[in-house]
């Protein structure tokens, strides 16, 4: 049920700093970077019930995710939109959950792999979650 679009993580081919400032300029790069930088990213706005919704069903099971209010952020209009092709399901993009590198989805793909017991061997082999 839960999708896995996985975003590439491409071994960086030239040590230029210029070219690692380029990349984090764009915005695909930014959301790669921070999703496969961290066990668990929600992608937040800071307004919205189901964000609230997506926060708490982590943090209740003893998740810490990293969480980026894209209201909140510099880019966030551009982060946004990324997450928009991402989702491209028609789904609203936030909340967008990554979980392991992954996008895992929005608000209902979260819910259906708690109900469904998925959630918690993903959260594991992430290593969000030790127990």
């Amino acid at each position: 049920m839960a999708s896995s679009v996985a975003i590439n993580s491409e071994p960086p081919t030239s040590s230029s700093s210029s070219k690692a400032v380029k990349e984090l300029e764009n915005p695909y790069e930014m959301v790669r970077q921070m999703a496969s930088s961290n066990a668990v990213v929600l992608f937040s706005m800071s307004g919205c019930c189901m964000c609230t919704v997506a926060k708490r069903l982590l943090f209740g099971l003893g998740v810490g995710p990293t969480i980026i209010e894209v209201d909140h952020h510099s880019s966030g209009p551009d982060i946004q939109a990324v997450l928009f092709q991402i989702s491209s399901d028609g789904q609203q993009p936030v909340p967008a959950i990554f979980v392991g590198g992954k996008f895992l989805g929005g608000i209902e793909t979260l819910m259906a792999c708690h109900i469904n017991g998925t959630l918690v061997p993903l959260l594991k082999d992430a290593g969000a979650l030790w127990l």
